[in-house]
């Protein structure tokens, strides 16, 4: 691959973005890519927004993603999916959970959660909606709903899912790692 990509992966505190940035980051360097990563926690522990960045090819020299350079934003929470749309490039593609979880403003009511976010993101770019919490409560846990947004970026990428399987299996519980590679898995199926 002589061009590099870049993923912007968004969602909020305890979602696991930050775990599946790090295992997509694992199993690209095992695959041969040159990977660079930066992550942003902010407030994650309090519900705050949180961002990964990665970038792939051949020779990458910087992790970090200016604005309209994503080629792939995959967001764990629907309305962080805007708050970082501007970070896609305008072929680029939106991988987005369809879940939402309130913020401290909408939740003491100063302001209500955005009506109509996937119709606004489809209007404005190419997107890829994934019931990855459906999903994931299917299989037993609906915390393994990163792993299924995992798979969905995988598969929209082309990668060889293989490469990740071995990088599941080291990242997570010895107890949960059967479930998730079946997220990772259902999150392949959801967009094929």
């Amino acid at each position: 691959m002589s061009d590099v990509k870049s993923v912007l992966m968004v969602g909020v505190g305890g979602q696991g973005t930050i775990l599946a940035g790090k295992i997509l980051s694992l199993g690209l360097m095992g695959a041969g890519y040159d990977v660079k990563m930066s992550e942003v926690h902010g407030m994650a522990q309090r519900g705050g927004s949180v961002s990964n960045q990665v970038r792939f090819g051949e020779r990458v020299f910087s992790p970090i993603i200016g604005k309209g350079q994503a080629d792939i934003l995959v967001a764990f929470e629907k309305m962080e999916a805007l708050r970082w749309l501007e970070y896609l490039k305008p072929t680029g593609v939106a991988v987005v959970n369809d879940f939402q979880i309130p913020s401290g403003p909408i939740l003491v009511g100063q302001c209500d959660y955005p009506a109509d976010i996937l119709a606004e993101l489809r209007s404005r770019v190419n997107t890829v909606v994934v019931p990855a919490g459906e999903i994931a409560a299917g299989l037993g846990n609906v915390r393994a709903m990163n792993l299924v947004l995992l798979g969905a970026l995988v598969q929209c990428l082309q990668l060889n899912p293989d490469d990740f399987t071995t990088e599941i299996a080291c990242s997570v519980k010895p107890s949960t790692i059967e479930l998730n590679q079946a997220a990772f898995r259902a999150g392949m199926a959801a967009v094929r």
